[in-house]
């Protein structure tokens, strides 16, 4: 039988690595807290970027996906769902936008996991949102073949209650008491979560939508202004793969969870540093053409338009153009290929 009781936690040994990454992910936070709190309207942009990534790519690592035209249409209301994929995308958009803006009102209790999936599934025609799972269900694996294969079986649904109800009572105890770093106390949390697998469908869109959840009621804003999810989307292989090796034992209480641990602060320290940059950029105030310049200095191999617009959040879409046609005209970068398909390379191979 599993048992969920995190003070264990505070008396295990954690390795170097592990202790180095919650040292850098606490020194760059501090490091970052006055320019996040005296430059909060130049940093809008990034928020607005960072909404539609972790929107589009959280979906997108469970297969539901829309145009980019849609997904824009989505986020400023001027459209309707038209399929399930967008149903489920507004749901998640507005779940999110209900974390960034309450966070600090919202208890980790089973009760308001419950709201959250039900707000998911909220223009669904599905009936499933806000209910745990009735029936038991299975993570399976399809191979090249197309053969199915069951990797991990979660709790039964008549352990699913009480064990949310455990993880929250055992987080919360422990974040009252302060008997361990909340870095490592989180991961936890959402492996857990996983394991129970609560729901039907929709679980790891509510782990991530959790993850944010709980790194902002911690003070951890990163995921404010760069997309944890499209992190966890760029490295989705390496994603499942942490987690199938700290599902091994979960059953029997003779896991070890340092994987996912090491994988989640991995991709929290990554969100930093990716923040220090383009803070630095946007404080800069460089011409248009400079701040393209510096940014794809930095970039190797293929680019796009679209990879500069996000990199540079203070510039204009009309700004980012015209500083691109002037450094291929200095042949600084070239062009490839056309229309939707055009990308870019620096020209300084040889």
């Amino acid at each position: 039988m599993r048992i969920f009781d995190y003070s264990t936690l505070a008396k295990r040994f954690w390795d170097s690595e592990i202790l180095g990454l919650v040292a850098q992910i606490h020194e760059l936070k501090g490091s970052q807290a006055y320019y996040l709190k005296q430059n909060p309207a130049e940093l809008d942009r990034l928020i607005e970027i960072a909404k539609i990534q972790s929107t589009e790519a959280s979906n997108e690592i469970e297969g539901i996906r829309t145009t980019n035209t849609r997904l824009k249409q989505i986020f400023q209301d001027k459209t309707t769902p038209r399929n399930r994929e967008e149903e489920e995308i507004m749901g998640y958009r507005d779940v999110l936008n209900t974390i960034h803006e309450n966070f600090a009102y919202i208890p980790i209790k089973s009760s308001y996991i419950l709201q959250l999936h039900r707000d998911l599934y909220q223009y669904s025609h599905k009936t499933i949102g806000g209910k745990f799972k009735n029936t038991q269900n299975y993570i399976t694996a399809t191979d090249a073949t197309g053969h199915e294969s069951v990797l991990f079986t979660p709790l039964a649904p008549y352990e699913t209650p009480s064990a949310i109800e455990a993880i929250c009572e055992s987080y919360n105890h422990m974040i009252d008491t302060q008997q361990i770093d909340t870095l490592l106390l989180i991961p936890v949390f959402i492996h857990n979560f996983l394991c129970i697998h609560p729901f039907h469908d929709g679980n790891g869109r509510m782990s991530r939508l959790l993850t944010t959840l709980l790194l902002y009621r911690s003070g951890y804003m990163i995921g404010r202004y760069i997309s944890l999810e499209n992190k966890i989307a760029k490295n989705k292989n390496l994603y499942y793969h942490v987690l199938e090796q700290c599902q091994q034992g979960w059953t029997d209480n003779t896991d070890d969870p340092t994987p996912f641990i090491r994988y989640i602060l991995q991709t929290i320290l990554s969100a930093y540093r990716d923040l220090e940059e383009r803070a630095e950029l946007v404080s800069e105030k460089l011409p248009a053409v400079e701040t393209v310049r510096r940014v794809i200095c930095q970039k190797i191999g293929k680019f796009t338009k679209q990879d500069i617009m996000e990199l540079c959040p203070a510039l204009r879409k009309a700004s980012v153009d015209k500083a691109i046609r002037q450094l291929v005209e200095e042949k600084q970068i070239i062009r490839h290929g056309a229309g939707r398909s055009i990308f870019y390379t620096r020209n300084d191979l040889d």
